[in-house]
């Protein structure tokens, strides 16, 4: 049994679907952001860094924060998802840790949550944004996912694309991205690992 404690953010989403994809047996303890309950002690005895997503596995009493992390350690335990070549998985899944959340995340803050308010801020982390959905529509134009076949980068990846409204991008205007992204919305363990521990709304669809 995994111990998963989370809230639907989209680096929240990234391990509930992974834990589905992996038919894993997990429990969910929600970690209410809105409430600052990141900041109770004890979930910094879990994750020293107050941000979720984290594990606890009682297989071995594995403990873990960061879902990149997280994402590396459930593929080697259950030997899955690397997709077609292990380091290819992993540098796309280091590109979505570097760049497409945290980037993604700046354009959040100033344009949907700060929109008018620091105007130099929004145009350099919007066209970022672009450019690197650029860098994603460029690979999956050769390849149906990131590493090939489907995996932990895809997995790390798509919940950020899912808020592409957010981002105010026509994510159509990304043709092979769109497919890559609605293909992935049609797996039933994405499905059921974008409502956890919450159900906020639909998967955003183009």
């Amino acid at each position: 049994m995994i111990d998963l404690y989370t809230w639907p953010t989209p680096n929240g989403r990234k391990i509930s679907i992974a834990l589905e994809e992996f038919a894993a047996a997990y429990e969910v303890h929600p970690v209410n952001l809105q409430n600052n309950e990141q900041f109770a002690e004890r979930f910094l005895a879990i994750s020293p860094n107050n941000k979720i997503p984290a594990i606890v596995d009682h297989d071995n009493g594995q403990s873990l924060m960061e879902s990149g992390a997280i994402l590396l350690y459930l593929a080697d335990k259950f030997d899955r998802f690397w997709g077609a070549d292990r380091w290819q998985t992993t540098q796309w899944l280091m590109l979505q840790m570097a760049s497409v959340g945290p980037m993604l995340g700046q354009v959040h803050y100033f344009s949907k949550y700060n929109a008018g308010k620091a105007p130099y801020a929004e145009e350099r982390f919007r066209n970022e944004a672009l450019r690197l959905y650029g860098v994603l529509e460029a690979r999956l134009a050769t390849e149906e996912f990131l590493s090939g076949s489907y995996s932990i980068a895809d997995m790390a990846t798509w919940p950020w694309i899912s808020r592409y409204e957010w981002q105010q991008i026509d994510l159509t205007n990304f043709p092979n991205l769109c497919r890559w992204y609605q293909q992935i919305a049609e797996r039933e363990a994405v499905q059921r690992g974008y409502h956890v521990p919450v159900y906020v709304n639909d998967i955003p669809m183009p």
